[in-house]
Parts: structure tokens; sequence; C-alpha cells
């Protein structure tokens, strides 16, 4: 290892391939890199041949359902020449890789959420997940599991010393030997979303609190490093005693015995930084690019690379830039003001090369009077908007009706809305009579909760204090709570329309083949059971009649019989029947006495249609079956005691080609955000969440199950118990890509999530 004096990092080239957010980096060795991405694939990078400066795509590894994340590599052995490669996904599965061919030679199945770190323990893999488990692995077999934290367990390293070091969203570290704790580091404000090991020190932590630790194994905090404005996701170390950070605010920072002497700024996030043996770093970053920076002077890039970097950087930060809460490549140039003002004191913000001027419009001189340059601030300042040549923390459309024009309210989240509701109305001449549902509107759209009234404050009509409706004049004003449109959901969907004649159409088809069949006749109904199922479709045909109906027990018997004994390719006619039963009272009633004894009908039909070679008319009409159970509060506590069970055998649908069958599980994820929240269940919500987010996440998704899943996000977040893991899962950019949407309904409930990450 070579003992580096510090000198500034430049780059050295970038390593262009995935299509989205680049998540993680492995460095194998200095010549071969392997990254992981959002894209749901893995590229591993080799050294070139003509210039070693560069790297270039050797291989594309492709088995993931989800976006990857971390990585570790195993040296080769006689039966792996170039070593294999551990990766875990949100698609809770750990693959081990053949680097030589690139196919997978283990695929490990545990973890009910998230993977969200994987280490190497000698010839074991240790993963560790947002389900709160580590997992060790042995030979491609699950050997033992642990509960770790109380919280997402959101990192896991194997330290030189042999213990196990995990981080977790519970904001402690924990040092393992074997499943016993020996130690809890506690100290971070927030999440420990990154470890790593600090040469004959300890280890290092990166946290969502914006700072890096150096601990010494005995839980002393050796230094901490604070200089990011955001979330650092990573921390990696040289055995130089330099140190990087990944961070949200797009920095990767160096640090020296505990200051930081370099920042390299990317166009997007940092979620990964490591270190070659070199001395050089490998930053991965979410505009979809991997990059090396180097000190040494034969490996910088050449200068027009470095240019071209500069000018991506500046165009990234221009097109980031607000100005009145629009973007500065969207405003208008100098020519918007050869256009006439329409009233006096009109505002206008035009582009001046780099930056927003605001003018204001004369009405006498007609002209437009410059008011000066609209600063923009730290990130996030420049999102006020403007009115009137002032900057607000908001500045609201208000639709008066009867045929007004649309008025522009301005407010500061320092300011009394009552104050506020008063001067304004007062300013645009409009009746006292507004003032409680201007004040409400105030609220719900600043999400203020826990505004407190001034006794002091005195009404400038009356005189007196402020009089809220309801309360006594001195007592504080209880605001609306946040508006949302879509959140939270309330009560359970169905699918309650069958084609009754389609379905006795098939079930008699599928019979009379079986019948003719003398391997499988003894499996067709009867004459008088095929009378029978005529019967039962009769009586559910007969809605308005449902609370004086009723069926036999055989008739259900006759119907699971079929599920149960016909060939996977015949079950769904019968399967769908049930699915209408079940919305029955009566029929609902005797189902359930085959669902809660001993032999569990329904979890047989589940494994029955979900092994091998799932056919997707049974795994539709068994997802609609269990949608509909929902209806019935006698099956609540069958659904939540099996909730894991049935999420995992159709943990698959998210991605079906079939729309139908993507609609049907987003649905029941719905359904099953709805219960486990009144239920209370934290660990049946956060596998829901985590389902949920896969349907967010996934490109091709059917509008409808796209929103369907994005309300069960919102609804889990404002009222379970999993705000904070919804956030660890990065739902903020789920948010801003629903918001980005062309569909009017996702782009509302993505503003719905937005709203509800912004509150305290």
């Amino acid at each position: 290892m070579m003992d580096i004096d510090f000198k500034e990092y430049k780059l050295r080239c970038e390593l262009r391939g995935h299509d989205d957010d680049v998540r993680g980096i492995c460095v194998c060795t200095d010549e071969h890199i392997a990254t992981s991405s959002r894209d749901r694939t893995i590229r591993v990078w080799s050294l070139g041949s003509d210039d070693k400066r560069k790297y270039s795509a050797s291989k594309i590894l492709l088995g993931h359902t989800s976006f990857v994340g971390p990585l570790a590599w195993i040296p080769p052995n006689e039966e792996y020449p170039q070593g294999r490669l551990v990766s875990g996904s949100m698609d809770t599965s750990v693959l081990v890789w053949n680097l030589v061919n690139g196919e997978v030679v283990q695929s490990l199945k545990g973890h009910k959420m998230q993977v969200t770190g994987v280490t190497l323990d000698d010839d074991d893999i240790v993963s560790s997940s947002v389900d709160q488990t580590l997992r060790r692995w042995r030979n491609g077999q699950l050997v033992e599991s642990w509960e770790a934290h109380q919280s997402p367990v959101q990192a896991v390293l194997k330290l030189p010393s042999g213990e196990i070091i995990s981080g977790s969203s519970d904001t402690t570290l924990k040092l393992w030997k074997g499943k016993t704790s020996l130690r809890t580091f506690t100290g971070h404000a927030d999440t420990v979303r990154g470890v790593a090991v600090m040469p004959d020190l300890g280890f290092l932590s990166a946290s969502h609190d914006g700072s890096i630790r150096l601990w010494a194994l005995s839980g002393e905090v050796l230094l901490e490093m604070v200089g990011h404005t955001s979330i650092v996701y990573s921390v990696d170390a040289h055995a130089s005693g330099l140190i990087v950070s990944g961070s949200e605010d797009r920095h990767a920072k160096i640090w020296k015995d505990g200051v930081c002497v370099q920042s390299l700024e990317h166009p997007g996030c940092v979620w990964d930084a490591k270190f070659l043996e070199s001395g050089d770093i490998v930053t991965a970053c979410s505009d979809g690019v991997t990059r090396v920076w180097t000190v040494r002077d034969g490996m910088i890039a050449d200068q027009m690379e470095i240019d071209a970097y500069d000018s991506q950087l500046s165009q990234y930060k221009l097109s980031r830039k607000k100005v009145g809460g629009m973007s500065l490549d969207e405003l208008p140039g100098l020519d918007a003001l050869t256009l006439p003002g329409t009233s006096d004191g009109q505002t206008k913000v035009v582009r001046e090369g780099d930056n927003g001027v605001a003018y204001a419009w004369n009405m006498n001189e007609q002209r437009w009077d410059k008011i000066g340059e609209v600063v923009d601030g730290p990130d996030g300042v420049g999102d006020r908007p403007i009115l009137d040549g002032a900057q607000y923390d908001f500045v609201f459309d208000v639709d008066i009706g009867d045929g007004e024009p649309i008025r522009k309210l301005p407010y500061n989240r320092s300011d009394n809305p009552y104050d506020t509701a008063d001067k304004w109305l007062l300013k645009e001449n409009l009746p006292v009579a507004y003032r409680q549902q201007i004040v409400d509107f105030i609220l719900q759209n600043s999400g203020q909760k826990d505004f407190n009234f001034n006794p002091s404050f005195r009404d400038p009509f009356t005189g007196a204090n402020a009089y809220v409706p309801g309360q006594a004049s001195h007592s504080a004003a209880t605001p609306a709570k946040p508006l949302y449109k879509h959140i939270p959901k309330r009560g359970m969907l169905v699918f309650d329309v069958a084609q009754y004649d389609g379905i006795l159409k098939k079930m008699t088809e599928f019979n009379n083949t079986l019948r003719s069949d003398p391997v499988n006749t003894d499996k067709s109904m009867t004459e008088a059971e095929v009378s029978r199922v005529g019967a039962m479709v009769k009586i559910l045909k007969d809605t308005s009649h449902y609370h004086a109906s009723s069926f036999a027990d055989v008739d259900i018997a006759l119907l699971l019989k079929v599920i149960q004994a016909w060939p996977p390719a015949m079950m769904f006619p019968a399967t769908d029947l049930v699915r209408m039963l079940v919305l029955h009272p009566h029929g609902a009633s005797l189902l359930i006495k085959h669902v809660e004894n001993n032999n569990d009908l329904l979890l047989d039909v589940i494994k029955k249609v979900t092994e091998n070679s799932a056919l997707p008319a049974n795994l539709l009409t068994t997802v609609r079956v269990l949608v509909n159970l929902f209806k019935n509060p006698s099956f609540h506590y069958w659904l939540q005691k099996h909730h894991s069970q049935i999420l995992d055998a159709f943990s698959n649908c998210y991605s079906s080609p079939n729309k139908n069958l993507q609609l049907a599980y987003s649905t029941l994820l719905l359904n099953y955000a709805v219960l486990l929240i009144e239920k209370k269940d934290e660990e049946g919500q956060a596998q829901v969440l985590s389902a949920a987010l896969q349907i967010a996440e996934e490109e091709a998704a059917d509008v409808d199950s796209k929103f369907r899943s994005l309300v069960a996000i919102g609804s889990l977040m404002l009222e379970g118990l999993v705000k904070k893991i919804a956030i660890d899962f990065e739902v903020e950019s789920i948010a801003k890509s629903a918001k980005a949407s062309k569909e009017a309904k996702i782009v509302e409930v993505g503003a719905d999530i937005d709203l509800l990450i912004r509150q305290p």
C-alpha cells in the first residue's frame, strides 16, 4: 500500500452504461470494479488495455427483479478463477454470481424485505435487511438468522478482528460475535447508513444526521467529521489514513485527520464512494455514471473530458437553480419586457445571464422598473416564491368563486395566520365572513399542525382578541391538519363484478373433459353437482336478496373439492366463483369454517397456484379471492396471521405483464395496508410498504396499480408506524417521480406523499 501525501483529486474517467442511479461499488481489484444500479443490473468494469486510465464494461449481470444495492467480492479459487460476486437487492434476495460467465450460482432467499448489506465471514455470507435481521448463509443454505435491531438494519461489515458490525435506523451500531451482541454504540442522532474499516484504529460510520464517526471497538468516539449538508450514505478509508464519504448533498468529501480537505462535486446524489488500493477514488452517482478520481499526474483525464464534466456540472446546477418558484432555464428572456403589464405593480422575473431579475410594471410611466436581482440562496431557499418583489414561504392561489379572479395570498410560517387573513381581506376588499375559511386554508396548505394563537393579538375589525369558533378567545387555535387528496385510505376494495355465464360455461367444459378422460373421470362432478353449481350461481346473481339467501355447507365443500382435485389449468373458474361467494354474508360464514380448522384449505390453494409454473389465470383469481376476504371482518384475523406467507407467495406479481394481475396484487397490498394500520402491526406494515414500493418503482407498472400502491405507501406513512422506514427507503424520490407523471391522480398522490414527508 502506498502512502499518499494529500494532493487534489481530479477526474480520471467516467464509466457510463447504467440506465439509472448507480447505487453500489465493489472494488474487486484495481483492474476490476463492479457497480450495482437502480436499473436492476450489475456491471463489471475492466481496465482498458490501450488506455490504462479508463475502464470498459466487460460483463452485465442480469437476474435481480428490483434495484440492486450492496455488493461483495469473493476472491478466486480453482472452481471460480475470476472469483464470485455477492449482491443484495430490493427484491429481498441475495445472489452469488460466477464472474467467468456471469451466471447465478446461488440464490439465497429468506429475507422478508430489502437486502441492505452483504459481507463475507470466512466462507460464509452475512446479509442485513430492512426486516431487522442478520442472516448467515453457508454453501447456499441459511444456517442462522436473528433479529439484530428493533428497526431496519442498514449496513453490515466483517471487521479484521473477526466480529461483525451492524448499523441501523434505530441510530445505533452493534458489535456481534456470532449471534451474541458484545456492544452497542450510541451517538448518532439518525439512521446509520454505512460502515467501513479504518485500518489499525477501528471502524467508521456514516449517518443520516450528516456526520461520519470513527469508533474504537471499546465504544469510544475517536473522531466526528461534520461537513455534509445532508444524509451521508457511505464511507470508506484508505491505508494512507484518508477517508471518503458520499452524500445526498451531491458531494464526495475527502477527509484527513478529521478535516475535510476536498469536496468532489457531482451532478446528483453520491450513493457510494470507495478507494482503490492505489488511492484513487470511485464514486457512484444518481445520474447513472460511475466516476474514478485520481491524484496521479499520468492518470488524470484529458482536459477536454474535464471541461466537459465542468460544463455538465454547470448545466445541472443551472437546471436546479430556482427563481420565484421556477427553474432558471424556464424563465423568459429580456424580450418578455417588451410586452406591457396589465396592472400597476405587476411583477415579472426574467433571466439575465445566469440570474433572475425582478421587474415591476409602472402604470403611470408605462414601463418596467427593475426591482433587483433575485438572489439564489442555499439549497431550498431558492425554491421560495416571490410576490410583488418580496420572497415568501408560500404564495397561494385563492379561488373565491362567483366569477372572481384568482387572488394571490402570500404567507410566511412565522406569520400569525389570523393576522395574515385579516390584512389580506382588507387589501383585496373581501368580506370579513371569509376570515375563518382563509385561516383554515392557510393552515391546511402550509402544513402547520401546532399553530398557537397569541392572546396579545388584536382584531383590526373589533379591537378585541381574535375569536376562534368553538373556543374561548384566549385558547390555542386548533389548526386543520394538512389536506391530503388521496390518503389515508378508508375501507376495503373488492372485485365484485363477475361473468357468471362464462364461469358456468368454462366449468361445464372442463368437467366434460375430465369425464371423458379415463385417468381423471373420478375427479369430475356428477350431474347433480353441476346442477348444484348452477343453483349457487343463481343465488349469487340475486344480490338484492343477499340478506335472506343462504347456501348449504355441501355447496362450499363442493367448490373447494373442485379447486383441490382439478388440474391447475382447470381450477380458475371455480376459484372465481369462490371470489364472489366470499362477498355473500352466509357464504363467507360457511367458508371460514374450512379456513379456521387445522386443515386450512385456502393455504393449500395458495400453495397449489404459486408453486412450479404458476398460471396467470390462477394467480389472478386467487389474489382476487384474497382481496375480497377483507370485506368480511371474520377473515381479518386469518389475513393478519398469514400476511407474511401470503405476500411472499405472490411477491412476483408486481412485475407481471398481465395488467389485471398487477392491479389485483396492488389492491391486495392496499387492503393489507388498511387492515394492518388498524391492527397496529408494525412488522406487517413494513412488509406491505416494501412490496408497495416495488410497484411504485416499476416503470412498466399499470397506472391504476401504481396509484393504489402509492395510496398504500401514503396511508402507511400517515397513519401507520413505518414513516421513518419509508423515508429510509428513499420514498422522497418516488414522490418526486410521481409528481412528474402525466397522470393526474399519480401526480396528486405523489404530492400527498411529498407533503407528508415534510411534516415533522
